[in-house]
């Protein structure tokens, strides 16, 4: 009796969705920086991607969700490839410290290229796109932005920060001031630059009184 064929193995479906869904996201960011976020579309990304436009249609409602979770998982790889985990603030006791640490991570990020173009794309047009823009607070805004309220009233209970303060506030002088300077090229921006953003946001600009 002759021998019996082992038959070829299944196609692994789940590696090949993988295989698709990380396609998808590298040709979303890479249109959105070459021809803008008006002129980025599914039948585009499809086509660069090498699969349907129903298969990114099974998978998200529309072209600002392919976006934003393409952005989401770039922060994330970036993260594990540099040892870290996305959406964390360090708390070591020294809020000077900390800040510092986060901001110049921030200003590391800024200036990927991976990073710069498609987030200016989104951050400009999330300003005229309504849906756009929900979707960049909420996704990729906030979670950052809570992480400094929750430091900030580490420090309120650690006695380092008034507490009348209000965190959500006071996150804005460091953050603020380095989004318009990146967005509007109003400077350079560096570690330095974000040292001194928490040296005046901490301890003031008035003259310190002698010892």
């Amino acid at each position: 009796m002759p021998a019996r064929e082992t038959p070829p193995p299944a196609p692994n479906a789940g590696r090949r969705s993988e295989r698709s869904r990380r396609a998808i996201y590298d040709a979303a960011l890479a249109l959105v920086v070459e021809v803008g976020y008006p002129r980025t579309t599914i039948e585009g990304i499809a086509a660069r991607a090498g699969v349907g436009k129903q298969t990114i249609y099974r998978w998200w409602p529309s072209k600002a969700e392919v976006l934003m979770e393409a952005f989401l998982d770039l922060a994330e790889r970036s993260a594990r490839e540099a040892g870290e985990q996305p959406y964390t603030f360090p708390d070591t006791g020294d809020l000077a410290a900390d800040l510092k640490a986060v901001l110049r991570a921030t200003v590391d990020e800024l200036q990927d290229p991976r990073f710069d173009a498609p987030s200016r794309a989104l951050a400009a047009e999330g300003l005229v796109n309504e849906e756009l823009g929900r979707q960049y607070v909420a996704k990729l805004l906030e979670p950052s932005l809570q992480l400094y309220v929750e430091r900030l009233r580490s420090a309120q209970d650690a006695g380092q920060v008034r507490p009348d303060v209000d965190p959500r506030i006071a996150l804005e002088l460091f953050v603020s001031p380095l989004a318009q300077r990146w967005l509007q090229y109003t400077g350079p921006i560096s570690h330095d630059y974000t040292d001194t953003l928490v040296e005046y946001a901490l301890y003031g600009i008035a003259p310190r009184p002698k010892a």
